[in-house]
C-alpha cells in the first residue's frame, strides 16, 4: 500500500497534507467543494492527486487506486458523512486503517470492533489538555494517566537553594522514577525546536538553570517542597516555613469551604459540630465521675448527655451555690449546653432543608464570580467546555465567559458564569485585574486578538493563552504577544491524526516551546522498526523517550523501564515523540553510534567480573567480546555507542572500581 487518503480539505484536513507529506508518503484527497483559496499556501504541491467530488459515494472512491490505500484520514465536518465514507471504504478495502473525525464514543467503538483497523478523534478535544495546562504556568506541562499510572511533566528554573545543586552532575537527577527531558543553561537562548537526549550527562547544575523532566506523580508528590537547602538547620526558618505551609493549608481550606455550595457548607459544620459534641461527651463524663464526689461512670455520662441537649436548668435549678461541685466545673456544663444547642440547631436547620428539597424543585443558586487567583476561560464552544472540565478536574478555581446568550439555566449550572455581555463588560465583571490566568478560545479570530490585547492591557502580569487559526496569524500573534502561549488547535489535531494513520494509538498529547508532543502507544510486530532493538538504542537512535514498557508475559506495566531491555513482539512500548521521532521510527532512521570507551584499569578481579557483566549488559554487546576486554586491559571495548549508553556504563564501571574514559569516533558503523 503505497498510498494515503484524505477526506475533506478544510482547515484540519489541509494540515492533515502537510503533516502526511513530512513523512515523504503520497497523499490523496478528496474535497467534494474546493475554496478559492485554500488555507494553506501552496498546498497543491503537497497532493499527489485531487479528486472533486462526495468522498462517501463508491463511484468517487473507485477512481483511486483503493487497493494501494494504507490509511484513511476522514475529516469532513460533517459526522454522518464521516461515518459513511469510513464504511464505504472498508467494503471497498478491508486492510486499509481509518482515522475518523467524530465525537460519538459509544458509536465509534462499535465501530471499531466492527471495521477493525479503526480509530476517531474529536480535533477540539485533543488539545484542551494542553490549554488548561498551559493556563497553570510554565511550571506544569503535562499531567497524563496512562493505564492508572499517573505521570507528569514538569519545567523548574532551579533556585538558588534547591537540593539539586548538590548533585556532581546533572545525571543524578535520573531515578527509577524521574527522567531528565532537557537542560537549558541559563542565559542559553532557547531552542525552537524539541530534541530529546541533547542535553550532556556529567554537566554541573547551575542556579536558573531550566530543567524539563517526566516523573510519576507519587513521586512529585512525595517531594515536593523538597527544594530546600538541607543545609539550612536554622530552628527560625524551620519554623518560619512550617508556619507559611500550615496557613497555606488553612487558607486553603477557607477558601474552598466558601467555594461550597450552602448544602455542602451545612454539611460539612455539621460533621464537625458532631465531632466536637463527641469529644466534649467523653471529656464531660470523665470530669463528672473524677471531680463530683458520689458519682458513677454511667450516671456522669447521664448528665453530660443532659447537658449537651440543652438541660442546664434541669440539673442546676437553684440559685444557691452547690459547694460540691467546683466553679470551673459548672462554668463547663454552661458550655456544654450552649454547644449543644448550637448543635441542634444545624441538626434542625439540616432536617429542614432535606425536607424542603425533596417537596420542592429548587434551581442551585450559581456560584459567584472569583475574586482573585482564578483561571477565566473565554468562549464556551465545544474547545472551551473541554478546557473548563479538564481544569476542575485539577481542582482549579473557573469563571466562564461568554459572549453567546445562555438558552437554559440549567447550562453550566455550577460554574461561575458570565454570560450576554459585550466584551469590554464582561471583562470588567471577570475581576480580570486579580485573575491568574486567562484562555481565549473563541471561534472568532478577531474576537480572541481583541480579547487577548485588553486582557494584557488590564493585567499585565496573568499568563494568557490564545486560540489561533492559521500560521501566519499564531506567529505575527506571538511577536506582539511575546510572553503569550499561542495554540492553533487544529495544528496539534492534525499531528494526532497523521501519527494515527501510521497505525499508532495517540494517547494525547503536550504543547511546548512551539511544538507538539504526542504520547505514542506502540505494540511491538514482526519485522517492525522496534523489534530487536534495545529500549537505549529507541530512546538515543530515535530520539523519543520511552515512559512505559510492558512485556506481553507480564501483567503490569512497567514506568521508566531499564534501557537494556530489548523489545519483541508482543511487547508494549509507550513513548513521548515528536513528528520528527515518529518520522525516523517509521523510516526505521537510526541516529549513529559515535562514541566509545577506552578501559584503563579495574582495582581486583573482582571488578573485572562486575565489569564484564555491565558491559554486556549496557553496551548490547557478547559475553566474549565483553570478556576479551576486560583481560587485556587497556583496551579500547569494539563496540560503539550513543553518548548517554556510554556515560551510564561508565559510572557504572567506576561504581565497581574500574577506570574509563569516553571517546568520540566519527567514523561510520561498518
Amino acid at each position: 500500500m503505497d498510498y494515503f487518503l484524505v477526506c475533506g480539505l478544510g482547515y484540519l484536513g489541509q494540515h492533515c497534507v502537510v503533516a502526511l507529506k513530512k513523512f515523504g508518503v503520497k497523499v490523496i484527497a478528496i474535497e467534494k467543494q474546493p475554496p478559492p483559496q485554500w488555507e494553506i499556501k501552496n498546498l497543491d504541491h503537497y497532493l499527489d492527486r485531487l479528486i472533486i467530488g462526495d468522498c462517501s459515494q463508491a463511484n468517487i472512491l473507485l477512481q483511486l487506486p483503493i487497493s494501494q490505500i494504507r490509511a484513511a484520514l476522514i475529516v469532513t465536518t460533517v459526522e454522518k458523512i464521516n461515518l459513511e465514507t469510513a464504511i464505504t471504504i472498508r467494503t471497498l478495502n478491508a486492510n486499509t486503517r481509518l482515522v475518523v473525525r467524530s465525537v460519538r464514543d459509544n458509536l465509534n467503538f462499535l465501530l471499531s470492533n466492527e471495521l477493525g483497523n479503526f480509530i476517531a478523534y474529536e480535533p477540539k478535544h485533543l488539545p484542551a489538555n494542553a490549554y488548561a495546562l498551559s493556563a497553570l504556568g510554565k511550571e506544569t506541562i503535562s499531567l497524563l494517566n496512562l493505564g492508572g499510572i499517573k505521570i507528569r511533566i514538569n519545567r523548574l528554573q532551579v533556585p538558588g537553594y534547591h537540593h539539586w545543586l548538590s548533585y556532581s552532575c546533572v545525571d543524578e537527577i535520573n531515578n527509577r522514577h524521574r527522567r531528565i527531558l532537557s537542560h537549558d543553561r541559563q542565559g542559553d537562548s532557547p531552542s525552537q525546536s524539541i530534541e530529546f537526549h541533547c542535553w550532556h550527562p556529567e554537566a554541573k547544575i547551575q542556579p536558573q538553570d531550566t530543567i524539563i523532566y517526566v516523573e510519576t506523580e507519587d513521586n512529585y508528590s512525595l517531594n515536593k517542597g523538597y527544594g530546600i537547602n538541607p543545609n539550612r538547620k536554622k530552628i527560625s526558618l524551620n519554623f518560619l516555613y512550617y508556619r507559611s505551609l500550615i496557613q497555606t493549608k488553612i487558607s486553603d481550606w477557607v477558601k474552598n469551604f466558601w467555594g461550597l455550595s450552602l448544602k455542602q457548607q451545612v454539611a460539612r459544620v455539621a460533621i464537625i459540630y458532631g465531632l466536637v459534641v463527641f469529644l466534649l461527651l467523653i471529656t464531660g463524663t470523665v470530669l463528672f465521675r473524677f471531680f463530683y464526689p458520689g458519682t458513677t461512670l454511667v450516671s456522669s455520662f447521664y448528665v453530660t448527655a443532659i447537658l449537651l441537649l440543652g438541660g442546664y436548668s434541669d440539673l442546676f435549678d437553684s440559685f444557691e451555690p452547690i459547694s460540691t461541685l467546683p466553679e470551673w466545673l459548672q462554668l463547663f456544663s454552661l458550655a456544654l449546653t450552649v454547644t449543644g444547642t448550637a448543635f441542634v440547631g444545624v441538626l434542625y436547620a439540616l432536617l429542614t432543608q432535606a425536607l424542603l428539597s425533596s417537596k420542592f424543585q429548587f434551581y442551585n443558586k450559581r456560584p459567584p464570580i472569583p475574586e482573585a487567583d482564578h483561571v477565566v476561560v473565554i468562549g464556551l464552544g465545544k474547545l472551551g467546555q473541554e478546557i473548563t472540565k479538564k481544569l476542575r478536574e485539577l481542582k482549579i478555581n473557573v469563571l466562564g465567559l461568554t459572549f453567546n446568550p445562555i438558552t437554559s439555566q440549567s447550562d453550566f449550572l455550577d460554574l461561575p458564569l458570565i454570560y450576554g455581555h459585550n466584551l469590554v463588560d464582561s471583562l470588567q465583571l471577570a475581576n480580570l485585574e486579580t485573575a491568574s490566568s486567562v484562555i481565549v478560545v473563541t471561534d472568532d479570530d478577531i474576537v480572541n486578538i481583541e480579547t487577548a490585547l485588553l486582557t494584557q492591557k488590564i493585567n499585565p502580569h496573568c499568563q494568557l493563552v490564545i486560540r489561533t487559526n492559521g500560521d501566519t496569524l499564531t506567529k505575527n500573534l506571538g511577536r506582539l504577544l511575546p510572553e503569550a502561549i499561542i495554540i492553533d488547535p487544529y495544528v496539534a489535531a492534525a499531528e494526532v491524526f497523521t501519527g494515527a494513520a501510521f497505525g499508532e494509538n495517540i494517547l494525547g498529547l503536550s504543547c511546548w516551546q512551539e511544538q507538539t508532543v504526542l504520547v505514542t502507544q506502540y505494540y511491538i510486530e514482526e519485522q517492525d522498526t522496534l523489534q530487536g532493538l534495545s529500549i537505549a538504542e529507541v530512546a538515543y537512535g530515535y530520539g523519543v523517550v520511552p515512559i512505559i514498557y510492558q512485556d506481553k508475559s507480564e501483567d503490569e506495566a512497567i514506568f521508566l523501564p531499564s534501557e537494556d531491555r530489548s523489545l519483541m513482539p508482543g511487547n508494549l512500548l509507550i513513548v513521548l515523540a515528536t513528528m520528527a521521532g515518529l518520522q525516523s521510527i517509521e523510516a526505521g532512521d537510526l541516529k549513529p553510534k559515535q562514541w566509545k570507551l577506552k578501559i584503563i584499569k579495574a582495582s581486583s578481579k573482582m571488578s573485572v567480573f562486575d565489569g564484564i557483566s555491565a558491559i554486556a549488559r549496557i553496551a548490547g554487546c557478547s559475553l566474549k567480546i565483553a570478556t576479551e576486554t576486560m583481560n587485556n586491559l587497556p583496551a579500547t571495548l569494539p563496540v560503539k555507542m550513543y553518548h548517554h549508553q556510554a556515560t551510564k556504563l561508565k559510572k557504572v564501571l567506576q561504581q565497581n572500581q574500574i577506570e574509563s574514559v569516553i571517546e568520540q569516533s566519527l567514523a561510520p558503523i561498518s
